[in-house]
């Protein structure tokens, strides 16, 4: 087989079959193939785009590539549910411990953060003691005795889309629905779960922009994860502002413990528990997504989520006790934002707070780059909220010396209008199929 030939079917906009896909993402994986010759490829597919079979088969090729997570040794239903990114994205750490206490096994993998958005192994990190590399025994024992456990990826899963994503991000050619739908079902199929719940985030925090987009790559990925016998599902949410209040590393982690003692923000609530109902419908454990939001909200009110959640840390080394000292979580600067007019909030740039909170030293701006973990910010106010002149927007922490910039940027992603406003809905609509 010729990589030219492929290279040429596509540029003439035409399907390529499974063993062509095969042979070019095994033959890049194993270094057999140049990166020129596939980043042609992947322009081509860019540009001419891939059909529903074939975006199937490249995701089948990409886990073939490497290694797959073994769960059979884990007794119940294992779960997984992955997010598509956004700033104050603390889910995963409010949802794995209520689908734990309710039964379900969620054995997941996560990543690092990169840039504007927060990586729930970050989060977790943040947590003294707390160690997100297990061994394999380790992650399926603590699957079965605990119903969950968070580990980082490990490099034997999916080399090749390790291999594309870095090239992909330098040729130009991230923004491909195909692509970029086959290299996120590639880690969640390859990390071995039965169900996958995807939420699909959209708005100016958000790498999909709009609606419409992220409903085409909801459905891609639903597509690819049904074809390859996977129960997935989709939810489209808001990311026009931050979810709940915290964006930063331990600020995100109190907030997400908060919420599983009904002390945290209404939307991170909603979101969390709605999206633990589908996990839970998707199980089979209830037979509605009323009866699942109630059996969410039961074992947080009971405190049984929360008591999961502690144990799920310390199960891992982690000492969450000693975040919540005042000491521990004291920075070098403290600095609140004050609104400098009367009105509403209208708008809120969740990209720009994101990307403030990065320059904070609570993100990295690339790999190499240490994360402070105390770093962040905290919103006094969300879309909606009535505003007086000299109120707290929200307040800078960092250990760094702070800037005019950072402080003017923060001011200006708040937008305040006269009339009130009324925030967008924090789930728009599931996709299923």
């Amino acid at each position: 087989m010729n990589i030219l030939t492929i290279i040429d079917h596509k540029v003439k906009g035409l399907s390529l079959s499974e063993e062509e896909i095969t042979f070019f993402v095994h033959g890049y994986a194993h270094e057999k193939l140049p990166d020129y010759q596939i980043a042609s490829l992947l322009m081509a597919i860019k540009l001419k785009g891939m059909n529903a079979q074939e975006t199937a088969w490249l995701t089948k090729a990409m886990v073939s590539s490497g290694e797959s997570v073994d769960l059979t040794g884990i007794v119940g239903i294992t779960v997984d549910k992955h997010s598509t990114g956004g700033v104050g994205d603390k889910t995963s750490l409010v949802i794995g411990p209520i689908v734990a206490a309710l039964g379900l096994k969620l054995a997941k993998m996560s990543g690092r953060g990169l840039g504007h958005t927060g990586g729930t192994i970050d989060k977790l990190e943040s947590i003294p003691g707390l160690s997100t590399s297990l061994s394999s025994s380790q992650f399926r024992q603590q699957v079965n005795s605990i119903g969950m456990a968070i580990i980082g990826q490990t490099k034997e899963l999916v080399p090749a889309d390790k291999k594309m994503y870095a090239l992909r991000d330098v040729t130009g050619t991230v923004e491909s629905i195909p692509l970029i739908s086959s290299s996120i079902m590639s880690k969640k199929i390859a990390s071995g779960a039965k169900t996958i719940l995807l939420d699909v985030k959209f708005g100016s925090g958000a790498f999909m922009k709009t609606l419409e987009d992220a409903r085409q790559l909801a459905h891609a990925m639903v597509n690819i994860g049904i074809s390859l016998g996977r129960d997935t599902r989709a939810m489209l949410t808001d990311m026009d502002q931050p979810l709940g209040f915290a964006i930063g590393n331990r600020l995100e982690v109190i907030e997400a413990a908060n919420t599983l003692q009904m002390k945290g923000p209404k939307d991170l609530l909603t979101l969390s528990v709605q999206a633990s109902a589908m996990m839970l419908l998707q199980a089979k454990k209830v037979t509605s997504l009323i009866e699942g939001e109630a059996k969410a909200m039961d074992v947080i009110t009971s405190g049984k989520a929360f008591q999961k959640f502690l144990d799920f840390t310390s199960a891992q080394g982690g000492n969450f006790s000693t975040l919540l000292s005042p000491s521990f979580l004291k920075t070098k600067s403290t600095l609140p934002i004050l609104a400098q007019q009367q009105g509403f909030v209208g708008k809120i740039n969740a990209m720009a707070l994101g990307e403030i909170a990065s320059l904070l030293g609570a993100g990295r701006l690339t790999k190499e780059d240490v994360i402070d973990f105390n770093a962040g910010i905290i919103l006094n106010k969300k879309i909606g909220d009535p505003v007086k002149q000299g109120d707290v927007l929200a307040t800078l922490f960092t250990n760094q010396q702070a800037n005019k910039e950072h402080l003017h940027g923060v001011l200006s992603a708040f937008t305040i209008v006269k009339n009130p406003v009324v925030a967008n809905p924090i789930i728009y609509e599931w996709v299923e199929s």
